[in-house]
């Protein structure tokens, strides 16, 4: 016996019968759910918001939740009523900024990860792209102008307090029963913007869903889905890179992974309490065989460098690539011996917990440079990461300049890591928690690979400027490492994910009226 959806599927024609050709002229209207996006549920996408922007009693609630969301959609045919429940508890008592925040910052990672490569081809081709969808037109919005380029985007609206907080129900129109952007008012929307004109191509998926507005479509497909891993967009096909993002979860939560993440929580935490009392107590040149005993695999490439003949009265400078807070403490580990960290906005948790000694920057170019020059007067080895903060994704940030003023004798250090489960760093979050968030993965990696220190032909003292030997260093460790030079900054960065410039106040310092304080490293003015 058929079912109405399958009679929606033989209706129209498969999205791989769609031609390709160049539709510059041609206007898509495409649904999101089930398109579009690879997955037609959208539990993983509220779980991501309900964690990030409501934190992990919100998300909790969520996963026991799921088998009441299961069985109203599977079992009663409630799709509505469990779409809008799931819109309540993920959103209820949320600031729309911090909804809209989040949706910036974290979202745009995973519906990359989840685009369909022939929808997204289809609408690349057309000259006029919009999306309908029962998705919160807040939380996809951004995603889908910044990274697909789409002209319009019709979705639910959400109603909002006068103090600016979702009250988690959804803004109703003329009919009690018009809430979310579904079935008949797709059509309805569809008529409002085109008129009395047709959209040129409509790609929905094979349900009932979609049914009313691809029957005003010119041409008309669907998207039959199939467990095919080949149908994902690669990086280089993306719109635009994505060199950042935010938030914890390094995989989807679908509902088996929410519960995995669940589950493992107190094991975790555990075992990162372990992983940082052995890193405590024990001799640093233990570090590799503790790691190993805990779970956590450290490789060492490369031939550390020596420290320098005591005749020198010089210390020596290890410049290194920035992935998480742990990267000094780790590249001590390869070296076997300690090293002063320079560091900036690390809180007081992850200077108590690390081995290493930590020197806070103050982000002001004079001072600081008379603090590590004296700390290399004095013969001590420092290490430095020129990028002033981490990226996630195979990209080098741009490189101060600073380091390559103050020393002649510059090691260079590449590090790679691999999480399975959480990020080991945040923009919005608690950053004292990034160590502990990168010591809960069961078994991360750290891979250190020591390169050959600079020949003095290429340093300032060989007549280079300071900014040459920056890019000669970021091009050098890329080119190891396999990643892209960009020329972001700390303050893109942190413009991007949390809306500030990342400037942070630290009281132990006396603030100071310098433009370097307040532009960070932007024109090479600190690090």
């Amino acid at each position: 016996m058929m079912t109405i959806d399958d009679t929606v599927s033989e209706r129209f024609l498969d999205i791989t019968n769609c031609p390709a050709k160049d539709r510059q002229g041609e206007a898509a209207v495409v649904s999101l759910n089930g398109c579009l996006l690879r997955s037609q549920h959208a539990f993983p996408y509220f779980m991501l918001l309900a964690l990030e922007a409501g934190g992990p009693v919100r998300a909790f609630v969520l996963v026991l939740l799921c088998p009441l969301l299961w069985c109203m959609e599977h079992l009663f045919g409630c799709h509505k009523l469990a779409f809008e429940l799931l819109i309540f508890v993920a959103m209820a008592g949320i600031r729309l900024s911090d909804v809209a925040g989040v949706s910036k910052a974290v979202l745009p990672k995973f519906f990359l990860e989840d685009m369909d490569n022939r929808v997204y081809r289809l609408l690349a081709s057309c000259g006029r792209r919009y999306i309908l969808t029962s998705y919160p037109t807040v939380m996809v919005e951004y995603f889908l102008k910044e990274h697909v380029g789409v002209d319009g985007v019709w979705g639910t609206e959400l109603q909002v307090s006068k103090r600016g907080y979702c009250t988690g129900f959804v803004v109703r129109k003329q009919q009690p029963s018009d809430t979310l952007m579904w079935g008949k008012r797709k059509a309805e929307e569809l008529r409002r913007v085109f008129d009395q004109r047709a959209a040129d191509v409509g790609v929905g998926n094979a349900s009932l869903e979609d049914l009313d507005y691809l029957l005003l479509c010119k041409e008309a497909y669907v998207v039959r889905r199939r467990q095919d891993e080949g149908d994902f967009v690669p990086r280089e096909q993306y719109r635009k890179p994505l060199v950042f993002h935010d938030g914890r979860l390094v995989v989807l939560p679908t509902p088996a992974m929410a519960l995995t993440y669940t589950l493992w929580l107190p094991f975790g935490l555990m075992l990162a309490v372990v992983r940082i009392l052995i890193t405590m107590c024990l001799p640093i040149e233990l570090g590799v065989p503790c790691a190993a005993l805990v779970g956590m695999r450290i490789r060492v490439k490369g031939a550390p460098p020596l420290p320098l003949p005591k005749g020198e009265k010089q210390g020596l400078m290890f410049v290194c690539t920035h992935r998480t807070l742990l990267d000094a403490t780790i590249m001590c580990v390869g070296l076997r011996r300690k090293v002063s960290a320079l560091t900036y906005s690390v809180s007081r948790f992850s200077e108590f917990i690390s081995p290493i000694k930590c020197v806070p920057l103050t982000r002001d170019r004079q001072q600081d440079a008379r603090l590590i020059g004296n700390l290399l007067e004095l013969g001590k080895d420092v290490f430095v990461c020129p990028e002033g903060t981490t990226c996630r994704e195979p990209y080098l940030l741009r490189f101060s300049s600073l380091f390559a003023e103050l020393t002649e004798h510059i090691a260079l250090v590449a590090t790679r890591v691999e999480n399975s489960m959480f990020w080991g760093t945040s923009a919005r979050g608690y950053k004292a928690l990034d160590p502990v968030f990168f010591l809960m993965n069961p078994s991360p990696l750290y891979a250190i690979m020591f390169l050959d220190r600079l020949r003095k032909d290429q340093t300032v003292a060989g007549g280079k400027t300071s900014v040459e030997v920056a890019k000669t260093v970021q091009m050098q460790l890329a080119e190891v490492l396999g990643f892209q030079c960009t020329e972001f900054t700390r303050k893109d960065k942190y413009t991007i994910l949390a809306g500030n410039d990342g400037t942070v106040k630290d009281k132990r310092f006396t603030p100071t009226p310098s433009a370097a304080i307040v532009r960070g490293n932007d024109d090479d003015k600190s690090f």
